[in-house]
């Protein structure tokens, strides 16, 4: 364990004294490039689709296939780095993640750029888990909450900042550039890590064994996972169920799964280590992660949508609204990691929880077509700020009783959870939007046979006719105007249908918080040799 001033770090030019917060902020920088491309591209996709003479479907596999071959790799990290060695396996990750990125904005044909950007996924992978252990082994556990809020910053403020900057590098520059970036920063990591990192002893110890690789569950997990998120990807454009190739997918993706854990549960070196569920604060921390993952990117994604099909914001504009909300969160997080010293993990938890219901039933209540920037910007506020209250202790909470030479295969593992639980959420929340939308219109088109409406659509023809229009274009025009305005309040309703299940959501791993084992103050996240 380090001390927690200095470190000693062995290299080519000899043993330095290394502060362990330099190497926290090194680490987190290559864990906030990886993060960072997961929603950079996002708003780049017409760009892509235009340049390179594809249709916007085709376009939506730059995303796809990046979080595909990135959700295969988390879980089995712990399992490569066994293999190959922590430092070592990061600096691979970060080396072909940054070679994969400079490819990624060469690429002349979608061809390529997909095959790239299977790589940049595939190596991107290992960048946040070993973050996490890095800092979990770095750090002494009355300094660890300081430490995973700085990661925190990387996992968190990434998704909201990544739409932003994606749009101003696309709008002034060129859609390449949103890959470009990444390498300047990925050189830098790559020296300081190999100046600054070392392995710890007991994964010095496993140095020269001989693991065998697991492939048939490699296998499984690749085809379960893979079927998995191009369901979730191609779902509601393809009507999920009433498409043999959803349902295919799906029923692949769940027999897959189950078998994935029945085979590695008696595998002797297991490529995914699922005894690790056996834990009960790793388990519900796991599934804490899984919803953290929903309600973080889904509320990244909502607000934007809202503001711009709604409202008329423009895209840049919608992500200022989201920008306050990031910054003051790197305050609150600094804020956060010291609250892990004076209070147990769980209390934290159930404070973050209990505060995001919170918000997502004041959204409910405030938002309305007729939001001011002010208005929407203190919405994201209370949105956002109470998951800098869960992302510190929850991760704190998951290293709990787990055993030291888990810590990798541990955050692979939560990772992977929060991963496949902004997949989710981004689906669940584009169905919901459209079959809730759907269920409105169809409620609110009774209205449009009162007398009321009646005269309404009577009064706005006469203005019309008034205006220059002819009786039957006025006329026209009228129940054009109507229905626009009633399918923008039947979509306004749709979304308070989703902030409200996002409420009930945060409400329920509020409750799973008290069954959370406790902790000591200051030494939470104690990782135990078993």
């Amino acid at each position: 364990m380090s001390s927690a001033t200095t470190i000693s770090v062995e290299n080519a030019s000899g043993t330095l004294e290394v502060n362990p917060w330099l190497i926290g902020v090194v680490v987190s920088l290559a864990a906030f490039m990886e993060v960072l491309d997961t929603s950079i591209a996002n708003v780049a996709l017409p760009h892509i689709a235009g340049s390179m003479g594809a249709s916007n479907d085709e376009s939506t596999w730059v995303l796809t296939s990046y979080l595909v071959s990135n959700a295969i790799v988390l879980p089995i990290s712990g399992f490569l780095v066994s293999l190959l060695g922590r430092k070592r396996f990061f600096l691979i990750c970060i080396t072909f993640f940054t070679v994969s990125s400079f490819l990624c904005g060469l690429a002349p044909s979608l061809g390529l750029l997909l095959l790239f950007r299977v790589l940049q996924g595939a190596f991107g992978g290992g960048l946040q888990p070993m973050t996490q252990a890095i800092l979990a082994d770095t750090f002494p556990p009355e300094k660890r909450g300081l430490a995973f809020a700085l990661y925190g910053v990387t996992a968190i403020c990434a998704p909201a900042i990544g739409p932003t900057l994606g749009g101003w590098l696309t709008d002034n520059y060129s859609w390449r550039w949103i890959f470009y970036i990444n390498v300047p920063v990925g050189v830098l990591a790559v020296i300081l890590v190999s100046q600054l990192v070392k392995d710890p002893p007991y994964l010095v110890r496993k140095k020269g064994r001989e693991a065998s690789f697991d492939f048939v569950g490699f296998g499984i997990l690749a085809i379960a996972v893979g079927a998995l998120q191009i369901a979730l990807d191609k779902g509601q454009e393809d009507d999920w169920f009433g498409s043999h190739f959803i349902t295919t997918l799906l029923i692949i993706a769940a027999v897959g799964l189950i078998s994935l854990v029945i085979w590695e549960w008696f595998h002797k070196e297991p490529i995914v280590d699922v005894h690790l569920f056996k834990l009960f604060n790793f388990m519900s921390c796991s599934v804490m992660f899984f919803v953290v993952g929903i309600v973080l990117f889904s509320s990244t994604v909502l607000l934007p949508q809202f503001l711009q099909t709604l409202v008329g914001y423009t895209a840049q504009k919608a992500g200022m609204v989201l920008s306050v909300a990031a910054i003051l969160l790197l305050i609150l997080l600094q804020v956060v990691g010291r609250l892990t010293t004076r209070f147990q993990a769980r209390h934290i938890l159930a404070f973050g929880w209990i505060t995001l219901a919170l918000g997502m039933y004041v959204t409910c209540k405030r938002i309305d077509l007729l939001i001011s920037f002010g208005g929407a910007t203190w919405l994201r506020i209370v949105q956002y700020l109470p998951v800098g209250f869960l992302f510190v202790p929850l991760t704190m909470a998951a290293y709990v009783g787990v055993p030291k030479n888990k810590t990798n295969a541990a955050a692979g593992l939560m990772n992977f959870m929060r991963n496949i639980g902004q997949s989710v959420g981004t689906s669940a929340v584009t169905t919901l939007i459209a079959r809730r939308s759907q269920y409105h219109q169809s409620v609110l088109a009774v209205y449009t046979r009162s007398p009321q409406c009646n005269v309404a659509i009577a009064e706005l023809a006469t203005h019309l006719s008034n205006a220059g229009f002819d009786l039957y274009s006025a006329q026209q025009a009228a129940l054009a105007r109507m229905y626009s305005i009633l399918n923008a309040q039947a979509q306004a309703l749709s979304y308070i249908d989703v902030y409200w299940l996002l409420a009930v959501t945060s409400s329920l791993m509020f409750l799973l918080c008290f069954l959370l084992e406790k902790n000591k103050p200051g030494a939470s996240g104690e990782v135990q040799v078993h």
